[in-house]
């Protein structure tokens, strides 16, 4: 009986297991011409993001922003005045952000 329930829970353990083998998120913004950011984000294991929420977020936590990625998992915006974040958001566990400061100037 012992060998059956163990054959038997393999598969259920090994189902159980596989949130391990999760993608992870990735986004990255760079300056592109003019004074504009283009933010491209996807995940680990290469798969794109199109339609994932990604919004410019001022320190004030107003978001300056709104928007989704496009088909090619990008988003290009005017780059805000001031001090801002850009927000990836995937869903839980799935979220990064990016500072201004990392992105640099054109």
């Amino acid at each position: 009986m012992n060998t059956l329930i163990r054959t038997l829970a393999l598969p259920f353990l090994m189902l159980a297991a596989s949130p391990a083998l999760a993608h992870n998120p990735m986004c990255e913004c760079e300056p592109v011409a003019g004074d504009q950011v283009k933010c491209t984000g996807g995940f680990s294991d290469g798969s794109g993001a199109p339609g994932v929420t990604l919004d410019v977020i001022g320190y004030d936590e107003q978001v300056l922003v709104g928007g989704k990625l496009n088909e090619d998992s990008s988003l290009t915006f005017n780059r805000p005045e001031g001090e801002y974040y850009v927000l990836f958001d995937a869903g839980p566990g799935h979220v990064v952000e990016v500072d201004y400061a990392d992105i640099g100037q054109p």
